[in-house]
């Protein structure tokens, strides 16, 4: 899609500014710009929102997200190779394109966005997790951002709409259909990146629900959910007890069986059991 935008293909751009792809950032670059407009096309309208994206590289996605109208896109790089690149699409987008040379894991971008903010990122593959649980354990419900669209390597995708009974089913799972609607959008090969990783890669749109599908309190919830997975293959009333003495007594007052395993139990009755066990801490 040569045609989004006047600027030059990106395989030219990366061969200009000297950006190979480096391992120890997690870099994988996109570089069809059908694929990186059909990317900014799963996050929805964006004429009236800022747009969150981190680790846009020689920004494959920054120019999709911007050629599909994006208020404002606050692109935080790591890599200072990739400014040079990220500063001639701000140039050719006047007033919508911010750029912050920075590790988004220790940077606020609350105070460059203005709402509603959407975030949309093909997230480098090495801190793509920790981000995602950290946009998904804010203090506050609902979130300052309307929905989250990611792409992660495909068994994480998997990992976060999986359901009971699945392999893939575990914590990161339930920590996103508790407060999201989790769904997989995009699948793509290993020959759409350069250079190819090893794997499929997926993305994956999570839409802010405006409370929790059921009540709980965070924190424990989280540790009744950890506690559960560690030993996942255990029965809980024995991966559970360290939650406290008489825990096959809390999992029956929740309606779980104490010979259920963590991955048999769905997200309401997660919930169940940390407000009984809440209400006896």
């Amino acid at each position: 899609m040569a045609g989004i935008d006047d600027l030059p293909p990106l395989r030219a751009v990366i061969a200009e500014h000297g950006i190979a792809a480096k391992k120890s950032l997690g870099q994988n670059f996109l570089l069809d710009l059908n694929l990186t407009a059909r990317i900014a096309r799963a996050a929805g309208d964006l004429t009236q929102c800022d747009v969150l994206e981190v680790g846009p590289g020689p920004g494959g996605l920054t120019r999709g997200l911007l050629a599909q109208g994006a208020r404002k896109v606050l692109a935080i790089e790591k890599d200072a190779r990739c400014l040079p690149a990220l500063a001639q699409i701000a140039d050719a987008y006047p007033g919508r394109l911010e750029v912050l040379n920075a590790d988004a894991l220790e940077v606020d971008p609350l105070q460059y966005l203005t709402p509603p903010i959407r975030i949309v990122s093909n997230l480098p593959y090495n801190v793509g997790t920790e981000l995602l649980t950290r946009w998904l354990s804010p203090p506050d419900w609902p979130p300052v951002w309307e929905s989250l669209t990611l792409m992660f390597q495909k068994e994480v995708a998997q990992r976060i709409v999986a359901r009971p009974g699945d392999k893939a089913y575990g914590r990161l799972a339930i920590l996103a259909r508790w407060r999201t609607d989790p769904a997989i959008v995009l699948t793509l090969p290993p020959e759409a990146f350069t250079p190819a990783p090893k794997v499929h890669s997926a993305v994956v749109h999570l839409k802010a629900l405006p409370e929790p599908r059921f009540p709980a309190d965070p924190k424990v919830l989280n540790r009744v959910v950890a506690a559960g997975f560690n030993q996942r293959r255990k029965m809980l009333r024995s991966s559970l007890k360290t939650l406290g003495p008489d825990i096959e007594q809390k999992l029956s007052e929740a309606g779980i069986p104490p010979t259920a395993r963590a991955e048999e139990i769905d997200l309401e009755s997660w919930c169940r059991l940390a407000r009984v066990i809440a209400r006896q801490d």
